[in-house]
């Protein structure tokens, strides 16, 4: 048993250490690393089985996901054409928009009439308006998903609305006799009364 354990001493020593044995006065054999300790002699020992540690294990390589492809590749608005100016004494006005490909099921269009927008969004890419006001403004076309998420957005675009007044219209084309009533521009209110015709009295 004492063999037993010096043979475990021995293992725990540090691998480079020389080991020395000898037989003390009591017959017992020691095992120590001091080789100057009574007719110790150095023993051969076999050089350790080891095997060095495997490299650590490279992190697998990150693929960069490539973005999704956008649900449409194009959207614009046909009428008004960019910059343009719409005469109309009433303000009012069409707009119609394209894309490609054509709405997909649960999209819609919403229109936007300076950054606010307007009337319901509608699977129709035609939208009327009325009464816009005198002046510039700006037009964007918007498709939104069901939950109103915007997917596609118009960059703004210009146009001039010039509302003709009455009294221009009646300049460029004169109220005749039966205009009055008829066109907003010629309220019967301003028809000039009718001349009664004098009768004739014969010259005696």
């Amino acid at each position: 048993m004492r063999v037993a354990l010096l043979c475990l001493a021995l293992l725990c020593l540090p691998l480079q250490a020389d080991v020395y044995t000898y037989i003390d006065a009591e017959g017992n054999r020691v095992f120590t690393d001091r080789p100057g300790t009574g007719n110790a002699q150095r023993l051969q020992l076999a050089p350790a089985n080891s095997m060095p540690a495997p490299p650590p294990a490279a992190p697998p390589a990150v693929v960069p996901s490539e973005p999704p492809a956008p649900a449409y590749q194009l959207l614009r608005i046909l009428i008004p054409q960019p910059d343009a100016t719409i005469r109309d004494g009433a303000g009012n006005l069409i707009v119609t928009a394209s894309s490609d490909p054509a709405l997909l099921p649960g999209h819609s269009y919403r229109l936007l009439l300076d950054g606010q927008a307007l009337g319901e969004p509608s699977r129709s890419p035609v939208f009327p308006l009325e009464n816009v006001d005198r002046g510039s403004h700006q037009l964007a076309i918007e498709i939104i998903d069901e939950q109103g998420r915007t997917l596609e957005r118009t960059p703004a675009q210009p146009f001039h609305m010039q509302r003709i007044s009455l009294a221009q219209k009646r300049r460029v084309k004169p109220c005749q006799k039966d205009d009055y009533g008829v066109r907003p521009e010629c309220p019967l209110k301003d028809k000039p009364p009718e001349k009664k015709d004098i009768p004739l009295v014969p010259f005696i």
